[in-house]
């Protein structure tokens, strides 16, 4: 409208009125009437955009054009509007970013879309989780056009020639690009290539095959394509998975021909963010650096910390304490090896588990059995978090806390066959251990895996090249019985001294009340180890409980433990129940702050999510204590 104003002197209104018809009809003008009727005029053209404006803006007020209001001295004064434009600055040289319509080169992403979208429905790739395809289908069925080229300094030149009078020439090399030329006007002519580059995304798209020698029929290509599982965020699902699947599925073939897809499966990590769930940002000052992580606790810390963590469809809320907590774990690790050298326990070469007859090593063998078969199954379903957590509790829970304290009477004992079992049962166990960890744990492990050779010698293979634990037929459901009632025999009673303030260094009696055979024979075998794990004086029969014990059943036999005396009965009493009242108070505190709508409404999901929290704690505080309160009362 403006350039048919300009040319033939015609009001706005007219000439709108003639856009609007051109438009209404698709009569739109070709390339070169358009370029011609917008010409810059002489006067701004070679001029820097700033100058450019003030002149024009100069141009406007001296031909009277400008809005004008009155001011306070009455003064005609050009209208000044008091609003903030939204305007972008480069990052680097703090200049304003404004466009320029520039010729771009455009992919056609529909059709390459439609193979990517089957691929995805019939199953040939699936997400981990599975909910990201809905993203994925999102994106992919709503496609537009892709702008595939970029004004930048570096990157895969788009790959087209232009001729003498701008015919365009698309080939994959400039040779063939030429041949096209010459064919085209009958001679050989000079060709410019275009200056653009690839968008990132593209070049990015080629990254499974293109670094394996494609388009070459390389070994390394034929031997790793297609890939297995990409790990990657799910801020690019778009950006650069369904690229890649889009030009795998274009490019590549499988041996009967088929398009083939790079990958089998996507694993969408979840996102790292602060210890109260917001996500890390320089300006809030709450960005965790992983290379002082590692500088102070470990790599294999950091690892286990995000793979402990690393549940499907949550963020991980990192924070230094649980990077410490599994450093923790990592000397737990070290000190069992070291348990395990001055013991003389070592991996020894040809040791059947199978053969093991002493029933704290049946027991052993058959939980290692178990959590091999756990952290296994986890880890081919995805889930890393249960694999690192059933890892964790079998190494520090079963192994370290119990296993190695449960064997020291059969190491300092005189049975000869019984301590060469144990040690080679020790070795073995801790060698599957470090199979089991070293995915998480790559550095301690691989370390402690020569270390743990028969009598220093040096092993076949390093770590991670050996076998992964395949056990069965370990198990033996009368060890896991026997073993598994003295264990939480002892932890009944540690949780009973702990509840009651019963003091450390106090040893009581523990009664049995009735008990039949089974317990009988239990505690001959294990009795001396209860007392010195339980910290206990003695262990005696009788038919009732004494006035003032604190009663428990495990497994079906009657325990007592005489409390009088030791511990204030009245004073534990009182205690208790206030700890109870505390606790439900703060519940109650809780439960007002998430029954209100507006609160769960506009607070930070980080802070709701830690009000849940923190009510689920206190509720366990609640069961725990109102356990023991239950049991003093019954003392009474």
């Amino acid at each position: 409208t403006r350039a048919a104003m300009r040319d033939d002197g015609a009001d706005y209104a007219t000439c709108a009125k003639q856009a609007a018809e051109i438009v209404a009809t698709g009569a739109v003008p070709d390339e070169a009437t358009v370029d011609q009727i917008n010409l810059v005029p002489d006067a701004y053209r070679g001029l820097d955009r700033f100058e450019a404006r003030d002149r024009i803006v100069s141009a406007i007020n001296a031909e009277g054009l400008a809005v004008t209001v009155t001011n306070d001295e009455g003064e005609q004064v050009p209208l000044v509007e008091k609003k903030k434009i939204m305007q972008p600055f480069g990052d680097r040289s703090n200049v304003v970013i404004e466009p320029m319509l520039t010729d771009q080169w455009f992919c056609d992403a529909e059709t390459l879309a439609k193979p990517a979208i089957a691929a995805v429905e019939s199953g040939a790739t699936t997400f981990v989780p599975g909910n990201w395809d809905k993203t994925y289908f999102e994106w992919m069925r709503n496609i537009e056009p892709w702008c595939i080229s970029r004004q930048l300094w570096w990157g895969h030149r788009i790959p087209v020639w232009y001729g003498p009078d701008g015919e365009i020439f698309c080939a994959k090399t400039e040779n063939l690009a030429l041949e096209a030329a010459e064919a085209h006007y009958g001679s050989r002519v000079s060709l410019t290539r275009d200056p653009d580059v690839l968008d990132t995304w593209f070049s990015s798209a080629l990254w499974p095959f293109s670094t394996l020698g494609w388009p070459e029929e390389t070994q390394a290509l034929q031997r790793h394509y297609k890939t297995d599982v990409l790990v990657t965020g799910f801020d690019i699902i778009f950006f650069w998975v369904a690229r890649m699947m889009m030009m795998g599925l274009h490019f590549m073939e499988d041996e009967t021909g088929a398009p083939e897809v790079p990958f089998h499966t996507v694993y969408i990590h979840a996102l790292v963010r602060d210890e109260k769930g917001q996500k890390m940002s320089k300006s809030k000052g709450n960005v965790i650096d992983p290379l002082e992580l590692i500088d102070s606790y470990g790599a294999d810390a950091l690892r286990f910390t995000l793979t402990a963590m690393a549940a499907q469809g949550r963020d991980i809320k990192l924070a230094k304490s649980r990077v410490e907590g599994y450093r923790n774990f990592a000397t737990k690790i070290w000190n069992a090896a070291r348990f395990a050298e001055m013991n003389e326990c070592v991996s020894v070469d040809g040791f059947d588990p199978a053969s093991a007859t002493q029933t704290i090593n049946v027991w052993i063998r058959g939980e290692t059995e178990r959590t091999a078969a756990a952290v296994t199954k986890a880890i081919e379903e995805y889930r890393f978090n249960e694999a690192a957590g059933a890892a964790y509790d079998f190494v520090w829970g079963q192994f370290c806390d119990w296993y190695l304290e449960l064997i020291k009477p059969v190491l300092n004992g005189s049975d000869a066959d019984a301590i060469k079992e144990t040690r080679a049962m020790v070795g073995w166990t801790f060698d599957q251990i470090l199979k089991l960890l070293h995915p998480f744990m790559p550095f301690v492990t691989e370390e402690l895996w020569e270390r743990m050779a028969d009598g220093g010698a040096s092993r076949e293979a390093m770590l991670v090249l050996s076998e992964w634990p395949q056990l069965s037929g370990l198990q033996k459901p009368e060890a896991d019985a026997e073993i598994g009632w003295a264990v939480r025999l002892i932890s009944e009673i540690r949780s009973v001294r702990s509840e009651m303030n019963v003091p450390a260094g106090a040893r009581i009696p523990l009664h049995i009340i009735g008990g039949d055979e089974t317990a009988q024979q239990r505690l001959a075998t294990h009795g001396e180890t209860i007392k010195r794990l339980a910290r206990l004086e003695t262990i005696v029969h009788g038919d009732a409980a004494p006035e003032g014990s604190a009663n428990l059943v495990v497994d079906g036999t009657d325990v007592a433990l005489p409390l009088a005396g030791v511990i204030d009965m009245a004073a534990e009493r009182d205690r208790l129940s206030k700890e109870i009242t505390k606790a439900n108070d703060e519940i109650a505190k809780i439960d007002n702050k998430l029954s209100n709508a507006k609160f769960v409404e506009r607070a930070p999901a980080h802070v709701v999510e830690e009000n849940r929290e923190r009510r689920a704690g206190f509720e366990d505080q609640v069961t725990r204590l109102s356990a023991a309160l239950e049991r003093l009362q019954n003392a009474a």
